[in-house]
């Protein structure tokens, strides 16, 4: 069974090199702890590294944490469903928003449970995710305000997602401004002016003047150490936090000159003809053999370009239940396990496959 190593103190390290970071220029960090379906391990490497705000877009997943103990405040940072409406107001203690009907559902149901739900009000500046148009900023703060049991705690925006749009000076200015108004219109004191997640690190290092922005929400570069434009390595972070493994369930020699007739493959996309047409000084047809292995995971499990092998081993492709590689005339055996660093997609899949087995460690 393939094996998914998860390294808790790299974590804990990271959380905490990039909450002391960001703390220094009154930045608070909502640990996004979506990607490990809300592992109640992992979450807490999240509190012990100084996280105090966890955030997932499943509810179910924040019901698992704080049913295993975790202690932090917990933020729903989807859009809620109505269907799930009672289960936020009661597990959660902040929701975004960007719809006034279900803002107000969310109110009803918290005079039910006696409770006041905190929101935070998301704007679409441009990456066409969620939020509301800024242009009805003051007419949705202004409803907001008139329901009982309902905090308007922060406002919020998303980038580098959907559309790719990402932080800039220019835009994290306006969302600051748009903070600054609400607040004196309204006689407000936002605890969240939050600018969006891991893209916005380089902004931040850069940026001489954060405004009004005193939250981001951070998850792939506490797990994955790194940055979200370029996807560079961010300094004193362990970009090694998790570790896939795969064992060669068949090792054969393949020769590249098999004549055939080709169509596309299993999922409908076209396949590399493995022709091999190189006249050698005899002039006759070159005959290119491989070493090919198959490992015992496939698509149901991860994102094939997700993977970058740690072996010299080069990935030719994926059926459902194999990954397919090139050995490199490596001398492996059947059984020989292989292991893979994984990009944010491929560990979304990897945590969600019931086929991969989880490991926990606790050692750099």
């Amino acid at each position: 069974m393939p094996t998914l190593e998860i390294n808790l103190t790299k974590i804990q390290h990271n959380a905490k090199i990039l909450k002391n970071l960001l703390a220094e220029r009154n930045i608070s960090i909502i640990g996004i702890n979506k990607v490990t379906q809300g592992n109640p391990l992992i979450a807490k490497s999240l509190t012990q590294g100084g996280i105090e705000y966890i955030g997932d877009s499943r509810i179910y997943n924040i019901i698992k944490m704080k049913k295993n103990g975790v202690d932090a405040q917990f933020v729903l940072i989807r859009v809620p469903s109505h269907r799930e409406i009672p289960l936020i107001v009661e597990y959660t203690d902040y929701s975004v928003n960007s719809e006034l009907e279900t803002i107000k559902l969310l109110a009803n149901e918290a005079i039910k449970q006696e409770k006041i739900h905190n929101i935070i009000l998301m704007i679409d500046m441009g990456d066409f995710r969620e939020g509301i148009d800024p242009s009805n900023l003051e007419f949705f703060v202004k409803e907001i305000l008139s329901l009982n049991n309902i905090k308007l705690s922060g406002i919020g925006t998303n980038m580098k997602c959907f559309r790719g749009i990402i932080p800039t000076v220019e835009n994290m200015k306006k969302l600051s401004r748009y903070a600054k108004k609400i607040e004196e219109k309204f006689g407000l004191e936002l605890e969240f002016v939050s600018g969006g997640n891991s893209a916005n690190f380089k902004w931040f290092m850069s940026c001489k003047n954060l405004g009004a922005i005193n939250n981001l929400r951070i998850g792939e570069a506490i797990f994955l150490g790194r940055e979200t434009i370029n996807f560079d390595p961010i300094p004193n972070l362990y970009t090694d936090v998790f570790k896939l493994t795969a064992e060669i369930v068949e090792l054969k020699k393949r020769s590249l000159n098999y004549n055939g007739e080709y169509v596309s493959n299993a999922f409908g996309e076209p396949v590399q003809d493995f022709q091999v047409n190189d006249n050698n000084r005899e002039g006759k047809i070159k005959n290119e053999v491989r070493i090919q292995a198959l490992l015992d995971i496939g698509r149901q499990d991860i994102t094939l370009n997700g993977l970058t092998p740690i072996e010299n081993i080069k990935i030719l492709g994926a059926s459902s239940d194999y990954l397919i590689v090139d050995t490199n005339n490596n001398e492996f055996k059947i059984g020989t396990e292989l292991s893979f660093e994984l990009n944010y997609e491929a560990l979304l899949r990897a945590m969600t496959s019931p086929f991969i087995r989880k490991e926990f460690i606790s050692s750099k």
